[in-house]
């Protein structure tokens, strides 16, 4: 009886932990009533695709989560790497290389100022994280004049929007190897064992002497470079530099992290779960832009998925 107890214990532990990856499987199959298309493993893979701006920002985002901390600034992040990295760009193919580089430690220092001022001034992360977006879209504005700005090089959409083997998208392998590095960081190493430490006691992880501030400028220094990292492949994916580009983004991204399984009270969840929730969210919209709704009404049906999805991931856990 111990035995079969304990195999209980372990079955519900499982569930509550990976029940996001049931409900990925249960929406798989209502899709594939509606068409065996989702089902092959090219619109798998082409999913990952279309998800990469967001999958790849929603990374960053967990790991500041899962400290029970917060990042709404990344939509002003995206909109702003996707500016600049045109603008660096000025259509030459020998700028690629340093206007991604250059992006990439703009969005890491905007993480870095949220990291430092969270850290040292005790801000609220929400309220701190929705200034900054406030002040970074403002200077996308500025740089931009309001208008799409920059030059996309050549080779630069091909290449990411190209397929390897003819097979595999490399936008799909970007957001792939970001996953696993996120998974890497938090399973295996000091500072993510500290993330589940501080999420779940802050005092307890003070006592043990985890360095709380310097872990907490790590973590929202990750996401705002994850974050520019998702401007560069909504850029590869439009090739058009809005300044809005990433206007709604960070809910979407929020969406996905809570769905997998990060919760605002910090100390569980993962980078795993989160890129199950991407998928969740994505073949939801494409199932809702298959049955030729009107964008009002898309967005209506959106919002409804959310909310049921959430709710049966619930549901399983219980």
């Amino acid at each position: 009886m111990k035995h079969v107890a304990l195999d209980l214990n372990f079955g519900r532990r499982m569930l509550q932990e990976h029940a996001v990856w049931f409900v990925l499987l249960l929406l798989l199959a209502v899709a594939a009533l509606v068409s065996s298309a989702f089902l092959r493993p090219s619109y798998l893979l082409n999913t990952l695709r279309q998800a990469a701006p967001v999958g790849i920002t929603a990374i960053g985002v967990t790991l500041v989560m899962i400290l029970r901390g917060v990042d709404l600034s990344v939509g002003a992040v995206i909109s702003l790497a996707a500016v600049l990295c045109a603008v660096l760009m000025d259509g030459q193919a020998h700028n690629i290389a340093p206007a991604i580089a250059l992006t990439c430690i703009a969005g890491a220092a905007i993480g870095l100022a949220n990291g430092l001022l969270v850290a040292f001034n005790r801000i609220s992360p929400f309220i701190l994280t929705l200034g900054t977006a406030i002040i970074v879209y403002g200077l996308t504005q500025i740089q931009s004049g309001g208008t799409a700005r920059g030059i996309v090089a050549p080779g630069f959409r091909e290449f990411l929007n190209g397929r390897i083997g003819g097979v595999l998208p490399v936008l799909s392998l970007a957001l792939i190897l970001m996953a696993l590095l996120g998974i890497f960081l938090q399973s295996t190493t000091r500072f993510g064992r500290s993330l589940y430490l501080i999420g779940s006691n802050p005092d307890a992880a003070e006592l043990s002497g985890v360095p709380i501030r310097r872990v907490m400028v790590l973590a929202y220094t990750l996401s705002g470079f994850c974050a520019a990292l998702g401007g560069i492949a909504l850029l590869a994916r439009t090739g058009v530099s809005s300044t809005y580009a990433g206007r709604g983004y960070e809910f979407d991204v929020l969406a996905a992290v809570v769905l997998g399984g990060t919760t605002f009270a910090g100390g569980r969840g993962g980078v795993g779960g989160t890129i199950a929730a991407v998928l969740v969210l994505f073949i939801a919209f494409n199932l809702v832009s298959l049955a030729g709704l009107q964008f009002p009404a898309q967005l209506l049906v959106k919002g409804a998925i959310i909310i049921v999805a959430s709710a049966a991931y619930e549901a399983i856990k219980r």
